[in-house]
């Protein structure tokens, strides 16, 4: 894109409330959300979610960042009050990010989680498909959370589009909102794959709509 990249980090446990939302990022053209683990700074993390899909702001989410964008969602355009991540908060009623189906009877954590390229497919017409221009990709993950399956018709039907999904898992692979310019997250680690001289897809069309806010 031939642009430079100005980096403004932000401790999302300080984000308290929205108010300290707009006040942080009041002058900035594109939001990106990494990956993590716990729930320290979570809550913030939902807010500038939040911030972002209502402000048209391009949003790429990484890893904890498409769980964080979906309990967003959840929360704040399908009524699920209190909606969370089973990582965060194990009594939710809305239990949106629940752990990986095959990760339920491991005690020994170490090396354990779901590691390693698996492929995806991209549905058509979506932003997820004209950033990679194919319909089967494959990517790296690093992770034991996902979408819980049983919300994916109630998160689909107000508007969030699945983009991405590994069929032989039956497990969410990527997202994007109906009607933003550009907000898209993915289940796996697309800075495990971009090189210098060859950027990822989605880290090279997130700029392009970065620069479009300019």
């Amino acid at each position: 894109n031939k642009a430079r990249v100005n980096i403004k980090w932000v401790q999302t446990e300080k984000i308290k409330n929205e108010k300290s939302v707009k006040n942080l990022f009041s002058n900035i053209n594109g939001v990106l959300i990494l990956p993590g683990f716990g729930a320290r700074g979570s809550e913030g993390k939902i807010r500038i979610a939040k911030f972002s899909r209502e402000n048209k702001i391009p949003f790429l989410g990484i890893c904890l960042g498409l769980q964080c964008a979906v309990i967003e969602f959840a929360r704040n355009v399908c009524n699920m009050e209190g909606a969370d991540s089973t990582e965060f908060n194990k009594r939710t009623k809305f239990p949106v990010i629940d752990l990986m189906e095959s990760q339920r009877a491991i005690k020994i954590k170490g090396g354990t989680m779901r590691l390693g390229a698996y492929d995806c497919e991209i549905k058509t017409g979506t932003k997820t498909y004209a950033a990679y221009r194919k319909k089967r990709i494959t990517e790296r993950h690093r992770h034991r959370y996902e979408v819980n399956n049983r919300y994916r018709k109630k998160l689909e039907k107000n508007g969030l589009i699945f983009s991405g999904v590994n069929k032989d898992l039956g497990v969410v692979e990527a997202i994007e909102i109906k009607g933003h310019p550009w907000y898209i997250a993915g289940q796996f680690h697309p800075e495990l794959k971009s090189r210098v001289n060859k950027a990822h897809p989605l880290f090279r069309e997130f700029i392009k709509a970065a620069l479009k806010t300019l």
